[in-house]
């Protein structure tokens, strides 16, 4: 049983993958599932396991949410994990083998995205296990980060983790919705020229740049999924320009 590290989980109606990540979490004696505004089953899922402490809270951004829920750890070392992602006991062990004594050390895990049950040529390399007294994530709204400081060691694990980034085609709709007002919450931008060009290079980018193209129809469609979240966080930019005029 791993005592020393607490996972900390910010989810809302995540029933789908819910299970599937704390079914990779049962070597953990902690995991804080901090729920925020969930209806559907997931909080009735989470109370099947022993390790699971669940806490009720707002949502208030997703950096300044993932303070909070850390704030409810009983250790200082926290693995920050979302509630579709999967760990694997590879992985565990590379993070069982690592200095927890110098407080300094800042962890960077290496995730696999997955599609429609496909896995993608993307890969994030994501800081994901700090320690609290330390670090902390910033107060982005969305795209958050845990902040890293100069005097930290930043270690880069070579295990992979699951990523379960869309299981539903329609998650792709409601995360759009979802981020996209988020990116575009008390920020303006008042030429519609730039709505477009942000939305055809956000295709480019993905689609050519990163090479979607390898995955065929996977990767064209995650392509125009980032050109439509791009266009509509800046065409709501745009609306919040003309509010004002």
């Amino acid at each position: 049983m791993i005592e020393n590290i607490s996972v900390v989980i910010m989810a809302k109606d995540a029933q789908e993958s819910i299970a599937a990540c704390l079914d990779s979490l049962i070597d953990f004696k902690e995991v804080v599932l901090y729920l925020n505004n969930s209806t559907d089953n997931t909080k009735k899922i989470a109370k099947k396991y022993e390790n699971i402490k669940i806490v009720n809270g707002e949502f208030i951004g997703f950096g300044p949410t993932k303070n909070v829920a850390a704030t409810h750890a009983s250790n200082d070392w926290i693995l920050s994990l979302d509630s579709d992602e999967i760990l694997n006991e590879k992985l565990i062990k590379e993070i069982l083998s690592q200095n927890f004594d110098n407080k300094n050390n800042i962890f960077t895990l290496i995730r696999d995205n997955y599609f429609l049950g496909e896995k993608t040529i993307s890969k994030d390399y994501i800081v994901r296990l700090y320690n609290k007294k330390n670090n902390l994530f910033d107060n982005a709204l969305v795209h958050e980060k845990i902040v890293v400081h100069k005097f930290n060691n930043k270690i880069t694990l070579k295990t992979t983790f699951k990523h379960l980034n869309i299981t539903d085609i329609n998650q792709t709709l409601t995360k759009m919705i979802k981020y996209t007002d988020l990116g575009a919450e008390g920020k303006k931008t008042c030429f519609f020229g730039i709505v477009i060009a942000k939305a055809f290079f956000a295709f480019f980018q993905t689609y050519i740049l990163r090479f979607y193209f390898i995955n065929g129809w996977v990767g064209f469609t995650i392509a125009v999924s980032n050109a439509n979240r791009r266009f509509y966080k800046y065409l709501k930019q745009y609306i919040n320009c003309k509010k004002v005029t």
